[in-house]
């Protein structure tokens, strides 16, 4: 999950707001798996029959809501909920980067980013491991050194290629995947 998926300037507090706004939860139901639905719906119609009780009301249920949206969008994702942090709190530097390729359709900025990092991470390990590989005939322990830089380097460069190509976690991966397991075991 991005991390400000759980912020109040986040995709799913927006989509919250939308969706009160317009008075149609529909709006935000994308965000929450399908079994929580009807949870949903029934908090909403709940806020959206007492928002006009007043501003401080009306703050107090959308924030209900809010949560409650929170809550099952991470609960879809197998995470747990923590509460809802502020608005601008910390992202990171990549995910201005993807909301942004998001947005104008164009993924070259954050492509350039991932793969600057990516760089800068494989170059760096294979740096110490060869480092190390001149000094692995000193002693036991500059072999050992070298064998866990190297090995090291190794599993991050599957752990990278695995996390590239790893499924989304959408229903739609879940059944591909079981099927595919299916057809590989049966």
């Amino acid at each position: 999950m991005p991390p400000h998926c759980d912020s109040l300037d986040g995709p799913v507090v927006s989509a919250a707001r939308r969706a009160l706004e317009a008075g149609d939860a529909d709006l935000v139901l994308p965000f929450v798996p399908e079994d929580a639905e009807a949870e949903v719906r029934s908090v909403f119609d709940r806020v959206v029959s007492v928002r006009g009780s007043g501003r401080e009301v009306r703050d107090l249920a959308d924030r209900h809501f809010f949560e409650t949206v929170v809550r099952l969008h991470r609960a879809g994702e197998g995470a747990p909920y923590t509460g809802l942090k502020p608005e601008g709190a910390p992202t990171g530097p990549v995910i201005p980067l993807a909301e942004l390729a998001v947005e104008s359709g164009d993924a070259e900025q954050v492509v350039a980013f991932l793969t600057r990092e990516l760089t800068w991470e494989v170059e760096g390990r294979l740096a110490e491991v060869r480092r190390l590989a001149g000094e692995k005939d000193r002693s036991v322990a500059s072999a050992r050194a070298w064998v866990e830089a190297m090995l090291g380097f190794e599993v991050y460069c599957h752990s990278v290629h695995t996390t590239l190509h790893a499924a989304v976690h959408s229903e739609a991966a879940a059944h591909s995947e079981a099927a595919a397991s299916a057809r590989h075991h049966g």
